[in-house]
This record gives structure tokens, sequence and C-alpha cells, in this order.
């Protein structure tokens, strides 16, 4: 764990002087040097301080922080914590020494809502500090992680810190064996960065939970990953533990061989112990004791080469296993062992002694008893179950108390002694009624213990918003000015942003009218030119009558003049078909030619007379084509054709002014009138598409070019006889 700052004070007396060299090469004697660390602010003892003397010995200080190790003078003594700098001391004398400390897990970590010190990492110093408390007081690890979280700088952790600080906070709720919760932090790590060791964690988790097939199916998906050796060891151990736990032997036993090899051929060595030992337990599982006698010999001789601790509990493991096969003398006999070794580790162990461990001298005492028990050997047991007795006595452990107190009254009325059988039971009976107590505590501590540590993971859920508040109030505090501007800026932004929008919804509606018109005015030219295309079937159709009128009456030569005459119309007609629009000197042109023809047919009925205007600029005005050619055909076939006298038809182009220009077709034929009385049956069903099509074609280019052309139709005499069309035509 990373520190910031240490105090530290050694007791010490003033260094020797005045040795020489050959005296400092002179061996000095070994003694006991005694000692106790304490924390400087309230002179509490520290446990579990390493005690060390370079090259010789090691020890760690107990609950009382008191520490005894082997010394001479000049050596090296080095006092190492997490929780502070490590201390390098010179042993000059045998006197005890004091070394005071301040522990820096709570200096460290105090920020000051006035000054921060951006060049610490406030995040790992607090990650750090909920590992130091993990094993000791969850809640207060479970804080710091909280902390961590809050300490980030910026908006909010990054990915990596997220998946950090629920990785520590999914081990400290599998440590307390809470691995539901651990499970789901272990998952919100692996969402943030799915790191290798996140996943072995979760899969132990899972398998912590009694999820066996989720924790096989998560460390069979870790194989197909990239893993370091150490890491293929850590699936194949737990792959094996999942089948061991669910009572498949065979694929126990299949996986830890696997995980063996690797730990061998890698020189891996706790592993290697470790997986002998489990092999054996899997093996004895499955009823294998050769196999499994040969696998605890090979973790018995490999744990001896490892600390004191790991030895006695492989020989705890080794003796249950000589239970099992009923060979309950050396069972005794590693036990004996095993106890003499843990009564030695209590000695140095600073460690709170936990009771549901086997490595209890009341638990070992209690197992040998039941060993002697086993091969009736009952007066050998009494003193064993007596020791187990007073230890778990003294020790407050009453599930032993009261297992080895009713085994104790069974064994005196085996032999006849009822009267301390009795006694034993009667105490058996007290002890039952402490346990039930104790156990009603326990349950209740338990349950108030899960509902803190849920209260305080929720904390870490709403982390955001306080996050958010505390920023708030620094901001409020330091950096006023800077918000206001800030805000200014945002409104300029708004109020820009809203003005743009509001520019931009103009635009579109000055863009979707514009569209709406254009479209509607390319709507108005197809239909022009819809009407265009019906016009020239229609005069084409009318023409090739007259034709075949000349034809029936076998005028040859009227029928190939007239033929001629009509091509040279027909052709100026489909030149001009595509154009909306064409010089009012090609519409004279083209009505010049249409009269001729129809005098030409009907040349015994009228005399007609074209008279244009010599002020008129023909060129400057345009009109549609063919706009004025059905009113004269209106004229001669329905007014003049029917006349008994010969009649006449004039066409005047008269200017106005300089803008507009009257077009007038006048003839003296029989009238709209008698026209419309003498039309046959068939004629008055049909509506002539010549006139219908014209008055489409007005109106439509009175909407587009706004009253462009005006027409007028009236009688010419008051006897309802003749007609006169009058079109006015405008420049623009």
């Amino acid at each position: 764990m990373s520190v910031r700052k240490f105090i530290y004070t050694l007791v010490l007396l003033l260094p020797l002087v005045g040795f020489s060299q050959e005296r400092a090469a002179e061996a000095e004697p070994s003694f006991q040097l005694n000692g106790q660390v304490l924390n400087s602010e309230d002179y509490t003892p520290i446990p579990k301080v390493n005690i060390e003397i370079t090259g010789r010995g090691y020890t760690t200080t107990n609950n009382e922080g008191i520490f005894q190790i082997e010394a001479s003078v000049g050596d090296e003594l080095v006092v190492r914590s997490d929780d502070f700098k490590t201390v390098y001391y010179t042993v000059k004398d045998q006197q005890r020494i004091t070394v005071e400390v301040e522990r820096a897990i709570d200096t460290k970590i105090k920020l000051s809502s006035r000054s921060r010190d951006d060049s610490i990492d406030y995040f790992t110093v607090y990650i750090d500090s909920a590992k130091v408390f993990l094993k000791q007081d969850a809640k207060r690890s479970i804080e710091y992680v909280t902390k961590a979280l809050e300490s980030v700088n910026g908006r909010k952790p990054t990915a990596a810190q997220n998946a950090v600080a629920f990785e520590t906070l999914g081990d400290i709720n599998l440590y307390w064996q809470l691995p539901d919760l651990a499970v789901a932090n272990y998952k919100q790590s692996i969402r943030s960065s799915p790191r290798i060791d996140a996943r072995i964690k979760l899969a132990r988790a899972y398998m912590n939970n009694n999820n066996y097939q989720e924790s096989i199916t998560e460390f069979n998906s870790l194989l197909e990953q990239r893993l370091s050796f150490y890491q293929q060891v850590e699936v194949y151990e737990g792959l094996g533990d999942n089948y061991k736990a669910t009572n498949d032997a065979t694929k126990s036993v299949e996986n830890y061989r696997q995980g063996l090899d690797i730990a061998n051929r890698r020189r891996i060595t706790p592993k290697i112990t470790d997986l002998n030992s489990k092999i054996g337990e899997a093996y004895a599982q499955g009823g294998s004791i050769e196999e499994a006698q040969t696998y605890f010999d090979n973790s018995l001789n490999l744990s001896k080469r490892e600390n004191k601790k790991r030895a006695v509990v492989e020989k705890n493991k080794v003796a249950d296993f000589y239970n099992q096969k009923q060979d309950f003398g050396k069972e005794i006999e590693l036990r004996q062992e095993a106890l003499d070794e843990i009564e030695s580790l209590e000695d140095s162990e600073s460690e709170e002694e936990d009771l549901n461990s086997a490595l209890t001298p009341q638990r070992q005492n209690y197992k040998i008893a039941n060993a002697y028990v086993a091969q009736n050997k009952l007066e050998e047991a009494i003193p064993f179950l007596e020791r187990s007795i007073t230890e778990a006595d003294a020790k407050e452990d009453l599930v032993v108390q009261k297992d080895a107190t009713r085994k104790l009254s069974e064994i005196y009325r085996d032999i006849g002694d009822f009267d301390k059988a009795a006694e034993s039971y009667e105490n058996y009976v007290n002890v039952v009624d402490e346990l039930y107590v104790k156990k009603e505590q326990e349950l209740s501590q338990a349950t108030r213990f899960s509902k803190e540590i849920a209260l305080r993971q929720n904390r870490i859920t709403s982390l955001e918003n306080e996050r958010a508040l505390n920023e708030s109030r620094y901001e409020l505090a330091f950096e006023n000015q800077a918000l206001i501007e800030k805000n200014n800026q945002v409104q300029k932004w708004i109020i820009g942003t809203l003005i743009a929008i509001a520019l931009l919804l103009l635009f579109m509606a000055y863009s979707q009218r514009k569209s709406v018109k254009q479209q509607k005015y390319a709507n108005n030219l197809l239909a022009l030119k819809s009407l265009r295309t019906q016009m020239n079937p229609h005069f084409i159709f009318n023409a090739l009558n007259s034709v075949n009128s000349f034809i029936a009456s076998n005028d040859e030569r009227a029928a190939n003049k007239y033929l001629s005459e009509f091509s040279q119309l027909m052709r100026s007609v489909l030149e001009n078909s595509e154009e909306d629009f064409i010089p009012l000197s090609k519409e004279i042109e083209l009505l010049k030619i249409y009269v001729k023809l129809e005098h030409f047919r009907f040349k015994d009925k009228f005399d007609y007379d074209i008279k244009v205007d010599e002020s008129i600029n023909t060129e400057d005005f345009v009109i549609p084509p063919m706009l004025l050619q059905p009113y004269v055909e209106n004229a001669v076939w329905h007014g003049l054709r029917y006349k008994e006298e010969r009649g006449s038809l004039e066409i005047e182009f008269k200017k106005i002014d300089a803008e507009t220009v009257v077009i007038s077709i006048s003839d003296d034929g029989i009238g709209r009138t008698k026209s419309k009385a003498l039309k046959t049956e068939n004629q008055r069903k049909q509506k002539s598409k010549g006139m219908g099509n014209i008055k489409k074609r007005i109106s439509i280019l009175n909407t587009m070019y706004k009253d462009k052309v005006d027409v007028t139709v009236e009688d010419v005499f008051e006897n309802e006889e003749g007609t006169l069309v009058k079109l006015t035509l405008k420049k623009d």
C-alpha cells in the first residue's frame, strides 16, 4: 500500500562508539529482543506488524503490539506494515524498544474542502485503505471504497477506476461470506473492464454461492482466454473445487492434475502443495485410499518447507484422512504434532483466532479424544476431553465445549462412573442453553450486519448524485464568478440557438412555400402541354376531313393543293408544339395559312380579311401556340358554313397601348343560337373539344401570369346573328 506521510519515534539508547573494525568483525552473542509497536496518537497497540531481523528471523506483533525476536547487537531490525512506511533500526543493546508510529491510513486520506493536492492519487490511497481493513472491518472497508469513488477528479470515475472499486467491493463481500453481493460486484467490475483476475474471482463467488454450473461455465470460458501460468493453475483448481463440491471425484482429480502439471513445470511452489493436498482429498472422497495416501504424503512433505501455519493445516487434513481410513494411531500422532505447533503459533501469531477453524487446541484435543474412543481406549481419551473443555471455555468456543462435554459424559457412563457422567451431562445442558442464546445473538448480529453492508453499498449506487452535490458546493464556494460567466455564455448560446432555430423554421417555411409554388407552376405547365397535345389531333382530324371531302368529290387537283398548303401549316404547328409561348408574328402566320385553307374549302361561303396594326411589334408580344385557331374554326364551321348568302370573316390585331393588344375575330354567320339549333342529336351530346380546351388553357394562363389573356364572346347583331370574339393579350 502506498503511504504519503509517516511519523514514527524509536525509543533507543545512544549508539555505542569507539568500536574498532576488529571489534565489529567479532561475532556478537544472540539474545531475545523484546519490543512493542504503538500508535503515537492514542498509544494503542498495533497488531500484525511484520518484525524481521535481516537474514536471521521473522515474527509479527500480537494483539498487544508486542513482539519477541532473537537478535544480536549490530543486527538490522525491520518494522514493516501496510499502515506506515517501513522502519529500519540497528540493534544497539538488549534493552526493550518501543516503536511509536502514526498510522498513515487516517492522516493520508483527510481531504480539505478548501484545498486539494492534485498531485496525490486519492483514489488509489482510498482503495489501498479499503484493502487494509478488508479482513478487519467490512463497514469501514466499504466506506473507503465509497470515498475512493467520491475522490475522483472530473465528472465520473473512469472505466478502470470503476473496475478496481467494484472488484475491491467484491473481495470484501466474498471474504465476509456474502457471495451473492460479491457476484453482483464482480459483474459490475467486469462490465467496466473485463480483467481476467476479476473473472476468476467471479467464478469463485459463483461457487461459494452454490451456483456451480455458472462457476464451471465461467472457468471453462476462461480457458479460451490468454492466461498467465498462475492464472491457468487457478482456473483448473477452481474447476476441480466445483467438481469436488458436486461429488464428481473423477473430473475433480482430472482438473487438479492439469493444474498440478503446470505448477510443477513453472515451479509455482504454494500451488504444488495445495493441489497435492486437494487431489488427495478428491481421491479420498471417491474411495481411492491408496492414491489419496500418495498425494497426502507429498503434500505433507511439501508443507514442511513452507511456513509453520501451512504445515499445521496440512497435518490436520492428513489426520482427517487417517481418521477416514481408521488408522487412528497415525491420526493421533499427527494431531499431537499439530497441537504442539498450534500452541507455538499462538505465541507468535497476532491474528484473531477463528473459532470455526480446525487449527485450535480445543478442536485438536477433541479429535484426539475421538480417535482414542474409536479404539475403545476410553481412559486415554478423558484427559484430552478435559483439556478441550478447558480451552474451549477459556476461548468461549461453545460448540466444541458442548461436544466435548457430551462425549465426556458418555465415556463416564460407559466406564460406570455415573456421578461424573451426571455431572458432565448437567454441564452439557448448561452449555447447550448458553450456546442457544449465543446462536440467537449471532443470527441477529448477522442480520444487522447484512443490512448495514447493503445500506453502505446503496451509498455507492447513489454516489453520482452525491458527487454532483459536492462538486456544486466547491464551485459555489471558490468558482462563483466563473460559474456566472459560464451561465451567461450558456444563455447566449441558448438565445443564439433559438434564433437559429427560428431562422431555420422561417427558411423551411419559405422553401416549402416556394416548392409548392414551383410544383403548382410545373403542374400548370404540364396541363398546358397536355392541352396542346389534345389540340393537335383535333386540328389534324378536322383538316383531314377537308381533304377527304375533296377526294370524295373526285377533285384530285384541289386535294393536292390543299394537302400542300396543309403540310406547310402542319410543319409550323409541329415545330411550335413543344413551346409554351411563341411570338405573335408566328401565330399570325399560322392563322393566315389556316384561314386560307378554310377559305379554299368553303370559298363560295365567305370572304376574309386579316388586319394587323402596323404599330404593333409582333416580336415583342408572345402568345400560346394555336390559341386563336379554335375561334376562327368555330366562326367558319358553325357560323359562316350554314349561311345561305356569302359571308364575311374579319380578324383584326389592334394596339391599345405599349403593353396591350386586342385581337378581334368577327363573322356575320348564323350566330350561336341558330348554330346550336342545327346540331344533330349526336353533336348535342358531344361537347366541343376545341372550345373547351381553349377555355382551360386561358384559365391556367391567367392563374400563372395574372390575367395575361382576357376573352369575351358576344353577338354582332340584335337578331343574335354574327359572333364577335375579343381576346385581350398583355405583353408581360
